[in-house]
């Protein structure tokens, strides 16, 4: 099936096993060489339960399999056109997939891309009706120095002191969800348009500084009246424990 009949049939389903090149948006090699896959990509294929396999370094086949597809529409849909905007992009690509593209006898099938995806269409896995991944599923975000994540384009505050670690970002209805080691650790009105920023004060350093000297005030406090109750006795003139003495003293002559 080619690459572009499938997109524009993605709501019948998808396949059970996905072939990709090696950019860093899927993976990425660690310090020993070890692959590594990009945790917002991992979580995309989770949710729609496909098996990524990545092309081997080096090898031409695989990666060509995958460069192809893209190469024929540059050379084939591209050249000669214009567009108004991005709407006018997707209107004539798509006339030009039903007319073209997917009735065209294939390189390595030897049949049109139409005539194979009827064919393939039954062992597809069905959506269901499943939202896209970005409406539901959680992504992934390391808290940036200004301890702000970005999503869909806006960026949102989360608690000052996890700069630097990993938090997942979940839509939920009009609230974007923030969370650290499964814990809520932020809720925010999900923002409209693009390039918007949604900043809560209590996620700043200033709330923590804040919250410090508030527990550090509460401490004195409780201290200085842990101590004034200590000392918090009746001062007496001296002539009265004077007096007190020589009671005791005369009774103890008396017997």
């Amino acid at each position: 099936m080619s690459s572009n009949h499938f997109h524009q049939h993605a709501a019948d389903g998808h396949t059970h096993e996905h072939l990709y090149d090696r950019p860093r948006t899927v993976c990425y090699a660690d310090e020993t060489g070890k692959r590594i896959w990009n945790p917002t990509f991992q979580a995309f294929a989770q949710y729609w339960g496909f098996d990524a396999h990545v092309c081997r370094a080096y090898r031409a086949q695989t990666k060509g399999k995958v460069e192809s597809g893209v190469k024929y529409v540059k050379r084939n849909f591209l050249p000669g056109r214009e567009f108004v905007d991005i709407v006018d992009v997707q209107e004539q690509l798509d006339e030009w997939n039903a007319t073209v593209a997917d009735c065209r006898i294939h390189g390595t099938t030897h049949e049109p891309p139409i005539a194979r995806f009827e064919r393939e269409r039954v062992a597809l896995i069905p959506r269901a009706g499943q939202p896209g991944f970005g409406l539901a599923a959680r992504v992934s975000r390391i808290v940036a120095r200004d301890w702000l994540v970005s999503f869909a384009a806006n960026r949102y505050s989360v608690p000052f002191g996890l700069i630097g670690q990993s938090v997942e970002l979940q839509r939920q209805g009009d609230r974007l969800l923030a969370f650290h080691r499964g814990e809520l650790v932020a809720n925010h009105a999900l923002l409209a348009g693009q390039h918007q920023l949604s900043v809560l004060p209590e996620h700043g350093p200033g709330a923590i500084a804040r919250n410090a000297r508030t527990r550090s005030t509460q401490t004195v406090s409780s201290q200085r009246s842990r101590a004034a109750d200590v000392v918090d006795v009746e001062v007496r003139d001296q002539a009265v424990y004077e007096r007190l003495l020589s009671h005791f003293a005369g009774e103890e002559v008396v017997q």
